[in-house]
C-alpha cells in the first residue's frame, strides 16, 4: 500500500494558520491527480488544495478545523484502483489468480451493482445530517449517494409528521378527559374543541458556517468604523461625454486590444490624474507619521463567490486605458475563480467600488485600511439637468468619496471629487493630459 500525505501549503509569508473550508470530495472517494479536493481559507484568500496523486481519499481534518501550514490535511492511497475502470467478467472468473481474500470479497450478481457511494452523504448533505441528527436517510443520487435534496425532503417529511402528531394527542387527551368528568355539555365541548389554526408551511432554518475570509472581513470593517474618522462627500457626474466616447471607440478598441472599453478604466484614469493633484488622498497614516506615495496602486473591489475581494492594479498612474482594462479583466477573472494570490491583494493606496452594476443609486463606501479614501460609483440614470439655462435630460451618476478626516481635510476631499467630476465630463482633456 502506497499512502501519500497531502499537507497544507503556505498561502503567503505572513500566514501560518488556515481553516479547512469545504471538501469537494468525500471520505473514501477516488480522486484523480491534479483534481481539486478541498478549499483552504486564510484571512485574505481562499485557495484550492490539489491532489498530488490518484487514489482513494482519506480525510484527516474536517470542515471548519484550524490547522497550521505543513499539517497533514488528508492522505491518498495511491495503490487503490479506480472503481470506474474495474470491469471484471463475473461469468468466467480466472480462478488461478484468485487469492483467499479476494474470493471472500466476491459478491452475488444481485449485489454486483452496489457502490461504495451508496448511503454515503455529499458534503452538503453530511452537514445537514449532523445539524438535524437525521438517520436512515435514503439516497437518490448517483450510485445511491445521499444528496442535499434528499435531506431537504427528509426534513420536510419529519416536520409534517411532527406538526400532525400534537393534534392527534390533543384529541386523545380530550376524549380521556370527557370520560373521567362525564361532561355532556355541548357548549363546553365546543369551547374546549376550539383550537388555533395549524399552518402547514415550512419553518425550516438553515445554518451555514461563516468562512474565515468573511469573518476577517467583518472584523476589518468594524475596526474601520471604530478607528477612523470616516466622512463621505457626494457629487454628480454628467456621463454624456463618457458614453459618447465609448460609443465612438468601443469597436476599434476591441479590435486593437481584444478587451472592451469599460467605465472602470476611465474612472481609474480620472482618479489617478486627480490623486497627483491631491496627494493626501493617496496617503496613509503609519503611527505618528503620514506616508505619501508618488505612485497609485489602485484597488478594484470585486464581488467574488467567497465575498468581497479587492485586487490591486499596480502603478495605475503610468498605464494606458487598454493596459488598465486588461489588468482589471485579468484580476476580476482570478477573483471569480478564487485564484487570487495574497500578493495581488495587498499594498493598495486608493480603491474604487462600483455598486452601480447591482443597481445602487447612492451609498457610503467603507474605507479599505490602511488606505485613507475610497471612491464609490453608482448606476447611471437619466435625470433633468440645467444646461446653459435650459432643462435637458442627461445620463447622471452620483459619485461618493469616503475619506479619513484625520488625514484628509474637507477642502481636499471636496476638491478631489470635483476634479474627478471634471475629468470624467471632459474625457478628451483628461486623456491628453
Amino acid at each position: 500500500m502506497s499512502i501519500v500525505d497531502i499537507k497544507i501549503p503556505s498561502p503567503g509569508e505572513s500566514i501560518t494558520e488556515v481553516e479547512i473550508g469545504s471538501w469537494q470530495k468525500a471520505d473514501g472517494d477516488y480522486v484523480q491527480v491534479d483534481e481539486t479536493i478541498c478549499e483552504i481559507e486564510s484571512d485574505k484568500a481562499t485557495l484550492p488544495l490539489i491532489a498530488d496523486n490518484s487514489g482513494t481519499l482519506k480525510i484527516v481534518l474536517q470542515e471548519g478545523e484550524t490547522a497550521e501550514v505543513g499539517d497533514v490535511v488528508c492522505s491518498i492511497d495511491a495503490s487503490a484502483k479506480n472503481p470506474e475502470n474495474n470491469s471484471t467478467d463475473k461469468s468466467s472468473p480466472d480462478t488461478s489468480t484468485l487469492t483467499e481474500s479476494s474470493a471472500s470479497e466476491r459478491v452475488s450478481p444481485g449485489q454486483a451493482t452496489a457502490s461504495y457511494a451508496e448511503g454515503h452523504p455529499s458534503p452538503a448533505a453530511r452537514k445537514m445530517m449532523a445539524e438535524s441528527a437525521a438517520e436512515n436517510v435514503s439516497g437518490s443520487g448517483p450510485a445511491g449517494r445521499i444528496t442535499k435534496q434528499d435531506m431537504q425532503l427528509h426534513l420536510l417529511n419529519v416536520t409534517d409528521s411532527s406538526a400532525s402528531s400534537p393534534k392527534i394527542q390533543k384529541a386523545t387527551d380530550l376524549q380521556d378527559s370527557r370520560k373521567l368528568t362525564g361532561s355532556s355539555s355541548s357548549a363546553a365541548e365546543t369551547k374546549t374543541l376550539a383550537e388555533p389554526p395549524v399552518f402547514t408551511g415550512s419553518r425550516n432554518i438553515k445554518r451555514e458556517r461563516m468562512s474565515r475570509l468573511r469573518r476577517k472581513l467583518a472584523e476589518r470593517l468594524v475596526s474601520v468604523k471604530n478607528e477612523t474618522a470616516m466622512l463621505t462627500t457626494f457629487n454628480e457626474v454628467d456621463m454624456s461625454a463618457i458614453i459618447e466616447l465609448r460609443a465612438q471607440c468601443k469597436d476599434v478598441f476591441m479590435q486593437k486590444h481584444n478587451v472592451k472599453l469599460g467605465y472602470m478604466s476611465l474612472f481609474t484614469k480620472a482618479c489617478t490624474e486627480s490623486l497627483q493633484q491631491f496627494p493626501a488622498v493617496n496617503a496613509q497614516i503609519d503611527g505618528d507619521e503620514i506616508v505619501f506615495h508618488d505612485y497609485v496602486d489602485m484597488g478594484i473591489a470585486v464581488s467574488a463567490p467567497k465575498g468581497l475581494m479587492v485586487p490591486v492594479v499596480r502603478n495605475a498612474e503610468s498605464m494606458t486605458l487598454a493596459q488598465i482594462e486588461m489588468e482589471i479583466a485579468r484580476l476580476a477573472q482570478l477573483a471569480r475563480e478564487n485564484k487570487l494570490s495574497i500578493d495581488e491583494m495587498v499594498g493598495g493606496t486608493f480603491s474604487i467600488t462600483n455598486g452601480g452594476v447591482f443597481g445602487s443609486m447612492l451609498s457610503t463606501p467603507i474605507i479599505n485600511p490602511p488606505q485613507s479614501a475610497i471612491l464609490g460609483m453608482h448606476n447611471i440614470v437619466e435625470r433633468p439637468m440645467a444646461v446653459n439655462g435650459k432643462i435637458e435630460i442627461r445620463p447622471v451618476m452620483f459619485v461618493a468619496l469616503s475619506y479619513d478626516h484625520r488625514i484628509i481635510d474637507g477642502q481636499q476631499s471636496v476638491s478631489f471629487l470635483v476634479q474627478v467630476k471634471e475629468n470624467l465630463e471632459n474625457p478628451s482633456r483628461m486623456l491628453m493630459g
